[in-house]
């Protein structure tokens, strides 16, 4: 089909090369957007606009066929475990459904809660007329420092010495494959997680060039730490290798190591001479207690581990969708903090070039203001508090509609989220008969009930 019209003064050809014959606008082997284009021309001539409406429709048609030669063969992902499930969820028309499987927390009337203290800052922030210019590669400095003393301790001996390296990280996810990736191009073939651990942890170290080895954590049979095994395994990591532990609140199991336990263990990971790094995703959201929360970190710190460490903000402030956090590295001097937050932003610069900076402005405004930070505090122990009431309603009720097995885990567990002990046939009986759904290794998100559901 040649097409020529008049368009300011010049002549334009337009020519569309059929691949298959078109007789007429009703031949059956002719694609349908080719007989939509033919009765187009005959109904509306060559005016200018037929043309550029055609053209268009050509280039629609020819974008979608010549796609076909690049991604015809790519074969369809897996769904996402926690995006499916919410999906589920969703499409599920039972009024009194109940979505216990994501690691948000809600209200007890289901809805996302925003923290006062987080509002009042972004009010301030509000008029302060700022500008939306990049950060840095290590992000907002002022944000990193009050975050490291929010872990550490204002007091910390290696930052009152100043020899803690720390960028802004893109909340824990971020930091995980920043420091994987520093890890990868200095030495390190493998990275040691707690089995079970939280999902992510195995792509994230795998795609950052790490093999992914596991010690034994919990013991499922008897809902409980499995802390045999996993002093056992941890002394059968070979010298030198990097072991994550989770800081508090263990997910998905809630089940953390005793003060005296991780005394222990940081004297065999002295003996070893492993690199500890530690995810901190919960603190001030697992006990109420923010030292309390970091006191498996202060411990290791303060018996000279030269230890890693990545911070979330994301629970304990709730600001899921800021992308908000910490990478540090305790180093033995000035110089040697130098080196490593050069080797930190030498990883970060090709992968995302710089953080955001909304988030980091939020936290930095709480946490520079001593009310705002009493108000944190307060907030978000009443957080954890009403997480703690979920639990024992949860057990209680469960107790008293007789049911013979064990729940006590439930109230012995702490954070964010209850181990059940659900096998996945009875998951899925849960989700098909009664409309509630959980993961299908059993993990409920506390903060995601609520008391009218129980």
């Amino acid at each position: 089909l040649h097409i020529r019209t008049h368009h300011h003064h010049h002549h334009r050809f337009l020519s569309f090369s059929l691949e298959h014959t078109c007789i007429n606008t009703t031949t059956t082997n002719c694609p349908p957007m080719f007989r939509q284009l033919s009765r187009e021309v005959i109904r509306r001539g060559t005016s200018s606009g037929s043309i550029s409406a055609i053209s268009s429709a050509r280039t629609a048609t020819g974008a979608r066929w010549a796609s076909s030669l690049h991604w015809a063969d790519i074969p369809m992902g897996p769904p996402d475990a926690i995006i499916g499930l919410t999906e589920a969820y969703k499409e599920d028309t039972f009024e009194q459904k109940v979505n216990v499987g994501v690691g948000a927390y809600r209200s007890d009337e289901g809805k996302p809660y925003v923290l006062p203290c987080v509002r009042e800052a972004e009010t301030i922030l509000m008029g302060q007329d700022l500008d939306h210019e990049y950060s840095g590669i290590a992000g907002d400095p002022e944000f990193v420092k009050l975050a490291l003393g929010f872990a550490y301790g204002e007091d910390s001996k290696p930052l009152t010495e100043g020899r803690v390296a720390g960028v802004q990280a893109l909340s824990g996810t971020g930091g995980l494959r920043v420091f994987g990736e520093t890890l990868a191009r200095h030495g390190h073939k493998r990275i040691y997680l707690p089995n079970p651990t939280w999902g992510n942890h195995i792509p994230i170290f795998k795609n950052a060039g790490l093999e992914v080895h596991k010690y034994r954590y919990y013991d499922t049979e008897n809902s409980d730490l499995d802390y045999d095994g996993f002093v056992a395994d941890v002394k059968d990591i070979p010298e030198g290798s990097c072991v994550l532990f989770h800081a508090c609140a263990h997910n998905p199991t809630g089940m953390d190591p005793t003060i005296d336990q991780w005394a222990e263990l940081s004297q065999i990971v002295k003996d070893k001479k492993l690199l500890p790094f530690f995810d901190c995703a919960y603190q001030g959201f697992a006990s109420g207690n923010a030292p309390q929360d970091a006191a498996a970190i202060r411990l290791f710190v303060e018996e000279g581990h030269n230890l890693a460490l990545i911070q979330s903000f994301s629970k304990n402030f709730g600001l899921y969708g800021q992308r908000v956090g910490a990478l540090s590295v305790v180093t033995a001097n000035e110089d040697e903090k130098a080196a490593v937050e050069s080797q930190l932003k030498i990883t970060i610069r090709p992968m995302y070039s710089n953080p955001p900076r909304h988030g980091a402005r939020i936290v930095k405004t709480i946490l520079s203001d001593p009310r705002l930070t009493t108000d944190f505090i307060d907030q978000c122990k009443g957080m954890a508090d009403r997480i703690n009431d979920m639990r024992s309603k949860l057990r209680g009720t469960l107790e008293e509609v007789g049911s013979t097995h064990s729940w006590e885990h439930i109230t012995r567990q702490i954070g964010m989220f209850a181990y059940s002990g659900l096998q996945k046939d009875q998951v899925m009986a849960l989700r098909e008969n009664h409309h509630i759904y959980c993961t299908l290794d059993g993990r409920i998100s506390m903060a995601g009930g609520n008391l009218k559901k129980i």
